[in-house]
């Protein structure tokens, strides 16, 4: 299991030992119920087996450890306290129809924690968005000044990304939220389908359209898979602010607590710890994805090679999910925004990321995009070499003086032209992107 560390709760507490022995129980008593709906067990059987069962970890450890078989173990704790009732408890079953059964069931109650704290970093990304709809920055490509953007634009990307990745996830939560009741080989020898339909109703699950003794492992690496995808937008997100919070750029800082120390040695630091955490976490979830591969090449019916990777990978994947989800909703909603950097840096490189909009205005005057192209190219590596202003050296420039007079180069370099439609983007996302 996960490290203490990063092992929060609720999420924590679904993963011990003691709720998966619960879900294990819940999910035999609603077979049991089943047979009782059948009349293949008498009235009362689940209540009476609820009532007298006694799920104590610490047995069915000890029978585990000698019999090498946690099902049986299991059974054969729950059973030392029933009397004649135990005869119908798993009665038919195969293990396999218990633990995958049960956990769906996990896994569907992880994915609704995740959902809750995914609309949570929506919610936060949204409203920074929004805050900063025409908050000035540079944009960069390769990592290079580009063009003059809205760092609520920006935000407002991951929250895109977010709006996708709920619906990825209720998507995978269905796909997720099947069980089975369908016997040793999957051929429902001992076990009718309606009898199966009827005892996973009650668990709020469908049969899954075909299983063999386990449900298929693609089902779960396609969950993995969404987790990780999850875990890619925030990484997205953290790798994003611990850039712009380079010294060098600055633009933003993660929140820094009164007492927080940055470093041991230099007590200047304030470092983007929190987003470098994230950005490992990530890296987690992704190698979870392809042990979620492998999984679903079995042998045959089953083997269980699946059985020892998955009992490390999905309590940890949700619960390193988990971990990063609250801690981005934390680093969203206390970041720090440093409106003057970013105004400030836009001069860094001397107006050139106004190029594109002198050459289009050029080719407006009759210039072919050829031959703008290159004059612009021309005055702008000049004015980097000669850390010279782009408007005064392209003001000057024969082809430019020829066709165009000062006021007309001078409007082109208003870096609120480039914010214009940032409102017609934002609509599209009035009703929560909806």
């Amino acid at each position: 299991m996960l490290v203490e560390r990063y092992a929060l709760s609720p999420m924590k507490e679904l993963w011990e030992e003691r709720q998966k022995y619960r879900r294990w129980f819940d999910v035999e008593l609603a077979f049991i119920r089943a047979l009782e709906h059948r009349e293949q067990a008498p009235p009362g059987t689940a209540d009476t087996i609820e009532h007298k069962a006694l799920i104590d970890v610490d047995r069915i450890k000890e029978l585990e450890k000698a019999i090498d078989h946690d099902v049986y173990a299991f059974i054969k704790a729950i059973a030392a306290n029933l009397g004649d009732e135990a005869r119908f408890f798993h009665k038919g079953l195969t293990s396999s129809d218990i633990v995958d059964t049960a956990l769906s069931l996990a896994l569907r109650e992880a994915a609704g924690l995740i959902q809750s704290n995914l609309e949570e970093l929506g919610k936060a990304l949204f409203d920074l968005a929004r805050r900063h709809k025409h908050t000035i920055i540079v944009g960069r490509t390769h990592g290079v000044h580009a063009e003059p953007t809205s760092f609520g634009l920006k935000m407002l990307g991951y929250y895109s990304e977010n709006l996708r990745n709920k619906k990825r996830l209720t998507e995978v939560t269905e796909s997720i939220s099947v069980g089975k009741f369908s016997g040793a080989v999957g051929n429902y020898s001992s076990v009718d389908p309606d009898l199966e339909a009827h005892a996973l109703e009650t668990l709020g699950l469908k049969p899954c359209m075909l299983s063999t003794q386990i449900i298929p492992r693609d089902i779960h690496a396609e969950f993995a898979g969404v987790l990780a995808l999850i875990g890619c937008e925030i990484e997205r997100l953290s790798t994003e602010i611990r850039l712009l919070q380079r010294t060098e750029v600055l633009e933003v800082e993660e929140s820094f607590k009164h007492g927080q120390r940055g470093s041991s040695a230099m007590p200047h630091k304030k470092n983007p710890v929190h987003c470098e955490r994230l950005s490992g976490l990530a890296r987690l979830l992704r190698s979870y994805v392809v042990a979620a591969g492998e999984n679903t090449v079995l042998w045959h019916e089953r083997d269980i090679s699946h059985s020892s990777v998955e009992r490390v990978i999905l309590p940890d994947a949700t619960l390193v999910l988990f971990f990063m989800l609250k801690e981005a909703v934390h680093i969203v909603s206390n970041l720090v925004v440093k409106e003057d950097r970013m105004r400030a840096n836009l001069s860094l490189s001397y107006g050139l990321i106004y190029s594109q909009r002198v050459m289009l205005a050029l080719i407006e005057k009759g210039l072919s995009r050829e031959e703008a192209y290159k004059v612009v190219q021309r005055e702008s590596f000049e004015c980097w070499t000669n850390k010279e202003e782009f408007k005064e050296r392209i003001s000057r420039a024969p082809e430019v003086s020829e066709i165009m007079d000062v006021s007309e180069v001078e409007v082109l370099f208003e870096p609120e032209y480039f914010l214009r439609n940032v409102d017609e983007v934002f609509r599209r996302f009035e009703n929560g992107g909806d």
